[in-house]
C-alpha cells in the first residue's frame, strides 16, 4: 500500500518508447485450417449486486429500490433479478450509472482522521470535512465506515461498495472496535468491572467486550478497549457516566482493519486488489 498526501493533477502517461520491442509469437498454420474465434458473450452481474458496489446502498436496499420501479435497464424497468453487462445502459431516474465489468469494482481506502475534521460532506459551521482528502469518483461516491466525532482521531474505512459498508457496520454482525483511550485520572477495579459488565446510558447499556490498563504519567492514564458497538460517542459517554472525562480518544482498529502505523494524521492508503479480496473473504 502507499501513502497518499495531498491530491495532485494525474499527468498524462509518456508514451511507450519505440524501442520497446512486443514479442512475437510465430504459428505456421495454414490459410486453409484457419478459422475466426467464436464471440464471446458479454459477461453478466446482478443488476443489485452492481449497484451496491457503486456504493449507492446494501443489496437489500437496491433490491427494494429495483422494486420500486426507479431503475431502467435501456429505458425498460428494471426487475429484481435482472442482470447486466458492460453494453447495458443502467439509470436510476434520470441519472445513468456507469458499470464497469473489466476490472473490480470495490474500492477501500484507509483514512488516519486528525482531530478537527467531521465525517460529513456538508456542515453548517464550515468545519474541513474528511471528505475533502478522499480522491474524486466519477460514478460512485465514498462511503464512510464507522463515523468519528469531532475531536476523535484515528481509523476511518471508506470504500465504494455498499454491501462491505453494511457488513462491517450493522449492529447483528458485532464487528470489533478498538480504541486506545486517555482519561484524566485512573481507573479503580471496581469501575473496570462496571465498564465491562455494563453502564447505564441514555440510550440502553453498554460495555467494553476488553479493557486493559496502558499505564501513564501524571493525570493521564492510557487504556485500550473494545466494543461491538457504533453508537453516537459511547466511547467517552460511558466514562463520562462513570464520571471520569476522556482527553484523548483514538480508534486503532475496525474489524480485521489495523490502523497501519506508516500512515500521518491526514493521510490516506488504498487497498490494492489482493488486499480487498482478502477483506472481503474475511467479511463473508
Amino acid at each position: 500500500m502507499k501513502v497518499n498526501r495531498p491530491i495532485r493533477p494525474k499527468q498524462k502517461k509518456t508514451p511507450r518508447s519505440s524501442s520497446t520491442r512486443t514479442p512475437e509469437v510465430n504459428v505456421d498454420v495454414e490459410k486453409e485450417s484457419v478459422t475466426a474465434p467464436a464471440p464471446i458473450a458479454d459477461i453478466t452481474h446482478k443488476l443489485h449486486k452492481i449497484l451496491a458496489q457503486k456504493g449507492l446502498g446494501s443489496r437489500r436496499e437496491m433490491e427494494a429500490l429495483i422494486a420500486s420501479g426507479q431503475v431502467t435497464i435501456n429505458r425498460e424497468i428494471a426487475s429484481v433479478g435482472d442482470r447486466v453487462g458492460s453494453t447495458d445502459v443502467v439509470r436510476i431516474g434520470k441519472r445513468i450509472i456507469r458499470l464497469r465489468m473489466d476490472g473490480p469494482t470495490t474500492k477501500v481506502i484507509l483514512y488516519h482522521k486528525p482531530e478537527g475534521e467531521i465525517v460529513s460532506r456538508s456542515d453548517p459551521q464550515g468545519r474541513p470535512s474528511v471528505f475533502d482528502k478522499l480522491p474524486h469518483l466519477d460514478s460512485s461516491k465514498w462511503i464512510a465506515i464507522g463515523r468519528l466525532d469531532f475531536n476523535t482521531s484515528g481509523l476511518l474505512i471508506f470504500t465504494t461498495d455498499g454491501e462491505l459498508a453494511n457488513r462491517l457496520m450493522h449492529p447483528r454482525f458485532e464487528v470489533e472496535r478498538e480504541y486506545a483511550v486517555r482519561i484524566i485520572g485512573e481507573l479503580t477495579s471496581e469501575q473496570m468491572k462496571l465498564l465491562t459488565t455494563g453502564v447505564e446510558l441514555k440510550d440502553g447499556i453498554a460495555n467494553f467486550t476488553y479493557l486493559s490498563d496502558q499505564g501513564g504519567e501524571g493525570t493521564n492514564h492510557w487504556y485500550r478497549v473494545i466494543l461491538k458497538e457504533g453508537k453516537n460517542r459511547e466511547v467517552r459517554r460511558m466514562f463520562e457516566a462513570i464520571g471520569l472525562t476522556v482527553s484523548r480518544l483514538m480508534r486503532v482498529r475496525f474489524g480485521p482493519v489495523n490502523l497501519p502505523p506508516r500512515i500521518k494524521r491526514g493521510q490516506w492508503v488504498e487497498l490494492d486488489e489482493k488486499e480487498i479480496k482478502r477483506l472481503l473473504k474475511l467479511m463473508k
